[in-house]
């Protein structure tokens, strides 16, 4: 798990994602998947390029099964871009660093 990203949790998903002012990057994610540890690092550079910018967040599946559901997260790691209390991007599986940046800069340019 991540210091630089802050836990989203159903409780505070409102507050922390819905009524940012900021694009928010959550990380859908869970403890024994592999390629969820494998984006993580990337995870957490976004997270200090874009600090400022883009709240970066991640929310375990296990803990949060609603969310996961809400949001259609068929598969993990999956994350997605949210602008204006809506789905603005999304990518599932891991993903260069690239492709992440892409997402965001769209985001914040759009």
């Amino acid at each position: 798990m991540s210091d630089k990203a802050v836990t989203i949790t159903i409780s505070d998903f409102e507050k922390q994602v819905i009524s940012s002012t900021r694009p928010v990057l959550v990380d859908f994610w869970a403890e024994w998947c592999s390629p969820c540890r494998m984006l993580s690092p990337t995870v957490d550079q976004i997270a200090e390029e874009y600090q400022g910018r883009v709240i970066v967040g991640k929310v375990n599946i296990d803990e949060e099964p609603e969310l996961a559901t809400r949001f259609g997260v068929m598969s993990i790691p999956t994350l997605i871009v949210f602008k204006d209390g809506s789905v603005a991007r999304k990518s599932v599986g891991v993903v260069p660093k690239e492709k992440i940046a892409a997402m965001l800069d769209e985001t914040l340019g759009a």
